[in-house]
């Protein structure tokens, strides 16, 4: 391919006109010249653009080469050397893989500036393995398309662009190599987040005053291990309604944006009030001590927990939700108070009680339960009871405790004619129902009958009284702290409790978009290892929702990869005349939506790779 000059004479003056030609070769060994692009007349600032070289690099010859388009009169100093040949008639397009997904993901592994962090803890192996490109292989893989390490080495490196964007070959996805970068993880946890947390600071301005925390499981199909042998697969309380498979906990501390501070894999019989003194030791010792208001649900604190977080100095700040049971004794302070409007369909109240002396339960306020407008001095030991109502909660209540009782009364009714029914095993069938039957089994009265009597003789009544307790009570739920009442309000405490859905979010995260589990690992370390890099993806997750909060509102991470997952990058091949062939690995060019998107994120993508030339891998050729 070459500049071809053509020269044109009219009305007494000569014209020249270039254009970009091919040589193809004929049947009969004869060779035609065939236009590529017709340039017109050309001044010489544009010749030479036109003759600008491209540089590429002689994979042979391990040394760099100019090749020019070139004129057919090119000029006598030009060395033959410098020009090359290319039979278009045998392009090839080979590999198509997926570019534009892993290339955001580094992009935002970069804003974390993780390779400053990594970089010097995971070095080069004596074999030259770079730790760090495996580390972002598995987090990146985590991220976009997540599966077993396995799926990883055999199909998913070589259909994506890891390899070209990292500059690695596929050794980097061997099996072993996988394996073995889990082993050098679990130790950088703790100063990792430290880092996290300086860069999202610098980053989106992040303020760590609320922490949200919170516990979740995830479970094994595998059988149970020796509990002596430190293993934390355990049997225990499963929040996936798994009971039959051992698991494991995962605590985790988030802040309202979805930040992540830090997070433990404990035992999977751990039980979650025993958890929390533990992580607010350890969040002092990482962070120190400051003015932080720890925000979580109701099982989680102890009394005695709470207490010594009331009476620690500086005292440790507290939401936590309330069982509904404590309302009883709170519910006639509340009566006097008014409510306070703080969305659509919910409303709030806030009265302040001393710790060990309950409002009574008479309709009357009593003594020890405080003003909350400040003109009252608030004890440091004080607490907040803020009694919230939600319309939209009350349908949901209401629909599942019908539910509950129907099927409750239909079960009671088949017990009741099953006439060859011993009493022991009438006994039994009731303990299945109340189980089933949750907190509907107090709405009814049941009277069991005497051994000797058969199962018929049993009969059940609907307490209507506590029925009519039950709907009164729809729809509220109570919430306690030990803030301060001179500085605090029920809409603002109720507004930092709400915000426990971001902890949700992120177990959901996990769970769903991160696929954390299924955990194909046998050994205990490499288990949590594999919840270390989910949780680094995590991390390179919420940043990219921060980002996508302010440039790109309402588009969801998920959505943002899969957009750039059609950016595809591919090889050309470009048989040469002598036998060779130049490479061209290129990824294709963004759609308008994509180009779009490029603007509003302030992202450009990064140059084409260079061509390479190598020997022909057609022997036809």
């Amino acid at each position: 391919m070459f500049l071809k000059k053509n020269r044109r004479k009219k009305n007494g003056r000569e014209f020249t006109y270039y254009n970009i030609v091919e040589n193809r070769r004929c049947s009969g060994g004869k060779v035609v010249q065939r236009q590529v692009l017709y340039l017109g007349e050309l001044n010489s600032s544009q010749l030479d653009a036109w003759r600008k070289t491209i540089e590429v690099f002689d994979q042979d010859a391990a040394a760099t080469t100019q090749l020019a388009l070139f004129e057919q009169d090119r000029l006598p100093e030009v060395p033959d050397d410098t020009h090359l040949e290319i039979r278009l008639c045998d392009l090839q397009l080979r590999r198509p893989r997926q570019w534009g997904a892993c290339w955001i993901a580094l992009h935002h592994w970069d804003l974390l500036q993780l390779d400053a962090f990594f970089g010097p803890r995971l070095g080069a192996s004596r074999k030259g393995t770079r730790w760090l490109s495996v580390l972002k292989t598995l987090v990146c893989y985590r991220l976009i398309d997540p599966g077993s390490e396995w799926r990883l080495h055999r199909e998913w490196f070589d259909k994506s662009a890891m390899g070209d964007l990292l500059g690695e070959d596929f050794s980097i996805a061997a099996k072993d190599k996988l394996y073995d970068c889990h082993d050098k993880l679990l130790e950088h946890k703790n100063p990792l987040f430290t880092h996290l947390q300086a860069r999202w600071k610098d980053l989106f301005g992040a303020r760590f005053e609320v922490l949200l925390y919170d516990l979740t499981s995830t479970y094994f199909e595998s059988d149970p291990r020796d509990p002596d042998s430190g293993d934390k697969r355990r049997f225990g309380y499963s929040r996936d309604k798994r009971s039959d498979c051992v698991q494991v906990v995962i605590a985790l501390i988030v802040t309202p944006e979805g930040f992540p501070l830090g997070y433990e894999v404990l035992a999977g019989n751990t039980a979650d009030n025993t958890t929390l003194e533990g992580f607010l030791e350890k969040i002092e010792a990482q962070y120190g001590k400051a003015e932080r208001i720890w925000v979580m649900d109701r099982g989680i604190p102890t009394e005695e927990v709470l207490a010594r977080m009331r009476a620690s100095d500086p005292p440790v700040r507290y939401l936590v939700g309330t069982p509904k049971g404590r309302l009883t004794k709170l519910e006639g302070s509340f009566t006097e108070k008014p409510w306070e409007k703080v969305r659509d369909q919910v409303e709030v109240k806030l009265i302040r009680v001393s710790p060990g002396e309950k409002g009574g339960g008479d309709g009357k306020t009593s003594p020890d339960v405080g003003d909350t407008n400040g003109r009252e001095e608030t004890g440091a030991n004080d607490e907040l009871y803020i009694l919230a109502r939600s319309g939209g909660r009350v349908g949901k209540e209401r629909a599942m405790r019908k539910r509950r009782l129907k099927r409750l009364w239909t079960r009671l009714a088949e017990i009741k004619a099953m006439k060859k029914l011993s009493h022991d095993e009438c006994l039994m069938k009731l303990g299945a129902a109340k189980k089933e039957a949750g907190r509907a089994w107090h709405l009814v009265k049941i009277e069991r009958a005497p051994k000797e009597a058969p199962a018929t003789s049993l009969t059940y009544t609907l307490r209507k009284d506590r029925l009519r307790a039950a709907r009164r009570r729809e729809g509220h739920y109570l919430l306690r702290s030990n803030l301060d009442a001179t500085t605090s309000n029920a809409s603002e405490l109720w507004r930092y409790y709400i915000q426990l859905v971001e902890i949700e979010e992120a177990f959901k995260n996990l769970k769903g978009d991160l696929s954390v589990r299924p955990i194909h690992h046998q050994r205990i370390d490499r288990v949590e290892a594999h919840i270390f890099i989910s949780f680094v993806a995590y991390c390179v997750q919420v940043t990219m929702r921060q980002r996508l909060r302010a440039h790109a509102p309402g588009l969801t991470p998920r959505e943002l990869l899969s957009k750039f997952a059609s950016i595809q990058m591919i090889d050309v091949h470009l048989p040469t005349t002598d036998g060779r062939e130049l490479v061209m690995s290129r990824y294709t060019q963004p759609d308008r939506d994509q180009k779009l998107l490029l603007d509003h994120l302030r992202l450009e993508l990064p140059p084409q790779p260079p061509p390479k030339i190598a020997a022909s891998s057609n022997p036809d050729l």
